[in-house]
């Protein structure tokens, strides 16, 4: 069976994408010529070293450092814009009908940018790429672990002017291990209340009692990632009872030393347990993978089978915070691929 040309067939959703893990390399590099931002060098095969991982990576914070560079370009409305479109020209090329796009919007007000002006830049390019490209997108807000809870709260105030216009929902990112997620509890609150949908990261690098923690004290509809649930067989448990969707990164797990290698990631085991497994690219470039490669290597190192990739397809499909009518638009599409597999 040719998995890689049913995989490239088939009408995909990726619902844990960082923007600013997901630049093109060249991009980066005209926009810093342009700019007069400092890179470390202009030559696009040695400047990937400085945005990918090469397998010199050994923990997340190794993994994190590859962001200052693209962040550095991120800094006006026009960048801000090209590079979202970029993105949804990259992922139409695998066959994602569907994405939603996160970021930090504080990180992109190094030089002036309201927060506002961050988000509307995302939302309007979002909105061309939909006629362009054949994508829908929404935008999820990313507070960080360690800024305070009044920064949480405050991006909570901005973006409830942007529900149900490009954002949906807000999560929760950084380091697990030293600020846990009950510390960003009001701010979670206040986003419940005002109707964002809510993901957070969790049980990315270890410390699986935050999944747990993230669904009961921050409201999380879905889990960033969950790869150590499997420590304690009663938070496997606890996420199939209540059936809370799992976003899966596979290669950024590898990449941030999360899991040793392919064949050793618990998501078989998740799905096969009877979890809500879905598969996600987290950042394209700096773990140099599309969403078709991540499926690729569940076929080959994984044995997923023909069923299992369409069952996370369509775990994607349903978990989504899409509106019904842009889920009904990607139900559709996924039946009508499936009759001519």
């Amino acid at each position: 069976m040719d998995y890689n040309k049913i995989i490239k067939n088939l009408p995909k959703v990726d619902l844990h994408c960082h923007l600013d893990g997901s630049l093109r390399p060249q991009t980066i590099i005209d926009i810093a010529v342009k700019e007069n931002i400092d890179i470390p060098t202009k030559e696009l095969k040695e400047f990937e070293k400085y945005v990918k991982v090469f397998g010199e990576c050994n923990s997340l914070k190794d993994y994190l450092d590859k962001f200052e560079l693209p962040i550095n370009v991120m800094q006006n409305k026009k960048n801000i814009y090209r590079i979202t479109s970029e993105l949804l020209e990259d992922v139409s090329k695998d066959n994602v009908r569907y994405i939603e796009i996160r970021f930090a919007p504080f990180n992109h007000t190094q030089k002036g940018l309201k927060v506002e002006e961050v988000i509307e830049a995302a939302i309007e390019a979002m909105k061309d790429g939909r006629k362009k490209y054949g994508v829908m997108s929404n935008l999820i807000l990313c507070a960080m672990r360690h800024e305070s809870v009044e920064s949480s709260k405050r991006l909570v105030e901005i973006g409830k002017k942007y529900l149900g216009k490009g954002v949906v929902a807000v999560d929760l990112a950084g380091n697990e291990h030293d600020f846990p997620p009950e510390i960003h509890k009001e701010a979670f609150d206040l986003a419940r209340k005002y109707g964002f949908h809510c993901t957070i990261h969790a049980g990315e690098t270890g410390i699986e009692q935050n999944i747990i923690k993230s669904i009961e004290l921050l409201h999380a509809e879905r889990i960033g990632h969950g790869v150590y649930a499997f420590k304690d067989e009663k938070i496997v448990k606890y996420l199939k009872d209540k059936q809370i969707p799992l976003e899966m990164c596979i290669t950024s797990n590898i990449d941030t030393k999360a899991v040793k290698a392919y064949e050793l990631h618990p998501i078989k085991k998740y799905l096969d347990e009877g979890l809500v497994v879905t598969v996600n690219t987290d950042n394209m470039t700096v773990s140099n993978i599309s969403l078709n490669d991540e499926f690729n290597h569940l076929a080959k190192e994984q044995n997923f089978t023909l069923e299992d990739i369409k069952k996370v397809i369509r775990n994607g499909i349903e978990a989504s915070f899409a509106s019904e009518d842009d889920k009904n638009i990607l139900r559709n599409q996924y039946e009508e691929a499936l009759k001519i597999l």
